[in-house]
């Protein structure tokens, strides 16, 4: 989108068309001009008295009822008065660094940043990144123990505490879903529409200016070089501005065959907002529509925290979560491997495990693969027994790798033994390695059929010679 520029000065009576900005974007929008009012004594001039010396400062801004002259409806206005009153609200509210209300969405990791207040103090919840990476995050109230050395009100667990809010809110609207899908469409085609006109409009002005600078440049006198040449490059430029125009509006019909899916969206809300090609700031956006503010509070006894939620509407709800001990944590082992480490650890060795899990393709909580040690450190932790090999009192169970060395043969001849089935094996689960009972290995049959020379085969008595005698 283009934005015209004054090319000679104060004079406003030639411009060019530039990227538009954000300040042109913003002096639109604050200008009552826009809204078909005209304004006068917008600022005042204000005197003080500093260090005995009077000092006069000027632009300062009034409010709307102290304005010198303000005549509504003075000219045909882009929007009318109500919208723009609403626009500066939006604006107000909007603006960093000022107080006021619940500010728009700004990203990140935190859906509820700035929606927080802790139901103790009646401070807002600050956002904390913790970690060895700062890769999760928690809401914690820490004004009282910045600003007066005090205890810190409470601290609540950042996923959880999205999660459950998101779950409200995705309840609160299911019932819309479809209402506001076909809402959707309608805004999506109007604003494909309203963009179309734009990028048409352009181009209807950029054919103009080509039009124009051509009849400038056929007007001019040959014999003056120096004009007939800056005309000339005036010319090019236009035409060029008229070709990207014309991209533009290429650009913009092929685009259009590209509609989402309203449909689809409606039916399935939690997986819409759970998407990762959605925006934070979008959710920001849409749960500021909807809630007005949270309350957090902590309940001690029940190591819970309940969650007011305080709608737009005027209704309330409350939501319990329920408070992490010491030893939980977002990035905690998946249930899955905990099974399979249990289940494998007396039988196992650790990097045996550890090879299992990754060849199932399971990951530990912090998202990496498994090794040897991580499994042993995770043993520990949950107080796990270990694995006893056959060569301990208490073991019982070989590897493929331990029956080859007892043996002293290679763990070749073992695998052939086991898949001509004269060794039995058992599997804990399927993807695990096999395990051959140590006394297994002691029985003659399977010695003599491993100790003989050629492919590991069964003997079968009743099996004729093919050399027999005729």
């Amino acid at each position: 989108m283009h934005f015209p520029r004054p090319s000679d000065g104060k004079m406003m009576i030639s411009f060019d068309w530039v990227p538009i900005r954000y300040r042109n974007v913003i002096s639109v929008l604050k200008n009552p001009f826009y809204a078909g009012v005209y304004v006068y004594g917008k600022t005042e001039k204000r005197t003080e008295i500093i260090a005995g010396r009077v000092r006069k400062s000027y632009g300062h801004r009034k409010s709307y009822d102290d304005w010198g002259v303000m005549l509504r409806d003075h000219h045909a206005g882009y929007v009318g008065w109500d919208e723009f009153e609403r626009n500066q609200k939006i604006l107000a509210t909007n603006a960093y660094g000022k107080a006021g209300g619940v500010k728009s969405g700004r990203g990140g990791k935190a859906l509820l940043a700035g929606m927080l207040t802790c139901g103790h103090c009646g401070r807002r919840l600050c956002v904390v990144y913790v970690g060895r990476r700062r890769g999760y995050h928690v809401y914690r109230c820490d004004r009282s123990n910045l600003m007066l050395a005090r205890p810190r009100c409470m601290t609540t667990n950042g996923d959880r505490t999205d999660a459950a809010i998101s779950e409200e809110v995705l309840r609160a609207v299911a019932p819309m879903a479809i209402e506001a899908a076909l809402e959707a469409e309608r805004m999506h085609l109007e604003g494909e529409a309203q963009r179309r006109q734009m990028v048409e409009l352009d181009l209807q002005q950029a054919r103009y200016e080509a039009s124009l600078a051509e009849r400038r440049y056929a007007a001019c006198d040959p014999d003056n070089r120096l004009i007939a040449a800056q005309l000339e490059k005036s010319w090019e430029a236009t035409l060029r501005r008229v070709e990207a125009c014309e991209a533009r509006l290429n650009d913009r019909q092929a685009d259009q065959g590209d509609m989402p899916d309203f449909a689809g969206l409606a039916h399935d809300l939690k997986a819409a907002w759970a998407d990762p090609d959605v925006d934070m700031r979008f959710r920001q956006r849409l749960l500021r529509a909807l809630v007005k503010d949270i309350v957090a509070t902590t309940d001690k006894d029940a190591q819970e925290v309940e969650l007011t939620i305080h709608w737009q509407g005027g209704q309330h709800s409350q939501v319990r979560i329920r408070k992490p001990k010491s030893v939980e944590h977002t990035k905690s082992t998946p249930e899955e491997a905990m099974a399979i480490i249990r289940s494998m650890a007396t039988r196992w060795s650790d990097a045996d495990v550890a090879a299992t899990l990754n060849r199932m393709g399971m990951r530990t909580g912090q998202g990496k693969s498994w090794t040897g040690h991580r499994v042993n450190s995770l043993r520990r932790v949950h107080k796990i027994e270990g694995y006893k090999s056959a060569g301990t009192t208490r073991g019982e169970w070989l590897t493929m790798l331990e029956a080859a060395t007892k043996l002293g043969v290679t763990s070749h001849k073992i695998r052939c033994a086991v898949e001509a089935g004269l060794l039995p094996t058992e599997q804990i689960m399927p993807g695990a390695p096999h395990q051959i009972r140590a006394v297994d290995l002691e029985k003659p049959e399977i010695r003599a059929a491993i100790s003989r020379k050629g492919p590991c085969r069964a003997h079968d008595q009743n099996q004729e010679s093919l050399f027999s005698a005729i």
